[in-house]
């Protein structure tokens, strides 16, 4: 019901209906003044040459427009991480207002901000793609993690700052090679990637965003955590009594909000967490979930290749 009542309220506040997926609309979401279109996930639409107040919706897209020296005016949050990136550093945080969360965008809070673009993704805000549009110019990518880097290119052209994109993309792709070919035989060193979520304990695979950080590298990945035998190889489960499945030469752990981590305090005072040989190695390593799972942006990848060059010495 809330929802319904704050489209009708942000559609009449606006003067306009709400627009059909991936039709362009003269009146509802228009900007003024010069303008390029951008196609994208819903169809085609007419942006701000350059933006200046930018709503995002997901944990990536801040990571772009901060990366591309950009602050949004308002953010969506990631439920349980009920925080915004910090490795960006606080002063660069302060000013953006809360808009919701990923899977429910708060329309009311949004149209309040008065935004002149607002960046999306089809995987989690389909469903509110009209009334966004009828807010402002509404851009939308269309999966996660895997496509990050064509994301992040999308959504660099969207905010003017194509070419400032494709700089920072090739340069942390030239940065990921260099660091791989420093550690000799990269391969031969089978990285695995461990997060713990508030109900469940999930190791990540080749196409999530940090298992294509770590391919960049040229890393090996574990043979279990390849998820050859599944059509989603982003991530899968892994229970408690199965634990030695995450084994690996090193492991890189993370936790999902406050419940992940004690979930995480829980395993790693088990005889099984302890019996991982990596474990035993002292080369099982907690780095942030922040980083390493929901950046899925240009610097959060940067981040990772930080903590693979501590972590990882060279040949």
């Amino acid at each position: 019901m809330r929802r319904l009542v704050a489209a009708l309220t942000v559609a009449v506040a606006l003067g306009v209906g709400l627009t059909a997926c991936g039709e362009s609309d003269p009146v509802a979401g228009s900007t003024t003044g010069e303008t390029r279109e951008i196609t994208h996930a819903m169809g085609t639409t007419k942006v701000p040459a350059e933006p200046k107040r930018v709503v995002v919706l997901d944990t990536d897209k801040i990571d772009t427009a901060l990366s591309l020296g950009i602050t949004p005016v308002g953010a969506a949050t990631a439920g349980e991480a009920k925080s915004w990136p910090t490795y960006f550093g606080e002063d660069k945080l302060a000013s953006i207002k809360e808009v919701g969360v990923l899977g429910e965008p708060d329309l009311e809070a949004i149209n309040a901000l008065k935004p002149d673009l607002i960046l999306g993704s089809k995987f989690r805000q389909e469903k509110f793609y009209d009334e966004l549009a009828a807010i402002a110019p509404t851009v939308f990518t269309d999966k996660v993690g895997i496509t990050w880097k064509e994301n992040f290119l999308l959504d660099g052209k969207a905010l003017g700052r194509e070419q400032q994109a494709k700089d920072l993309l090739g340069t942390y792709e030239k940065r990921a090679k260099e660091f791989g070919a420093s550690l000799g035989n990269a391969a031969t060193r089978k990285v695995s990637i461990v997060r713990f979520m508030p109900t469940a304990i999930r190791v990540y695979g080749p196409e999530s965003f940090s298992g294509i950080v770590i391919g960049d590298t040229g890393l090996g990945r574990t043979e279990r955590q390849m998820l050859a035998a599944k059509e989603d190889k982003r991530f899968d489960q892994v229970s408690p009594e199965r634990i030695s499945e995450v084994d690996g030469d090193v492991i890189f752990v993370t936790a999902y909000g406050d419940k992940g981590v004690a979930e995480q305090a829980k395993a790693s005072g088990s005889t099984l967490w302890k019996g991982l040989s990596a474990v035993k190695a002292g080369k099982a390593y907690p780095v942030s979930d922040e980083v390493w799972m929901t950046g899925i942006g240009v610097t959060a990848a940067n981040k990772i290749l930080d903590d693979l060059q501590k972590n990882l010495p060279a040949a």
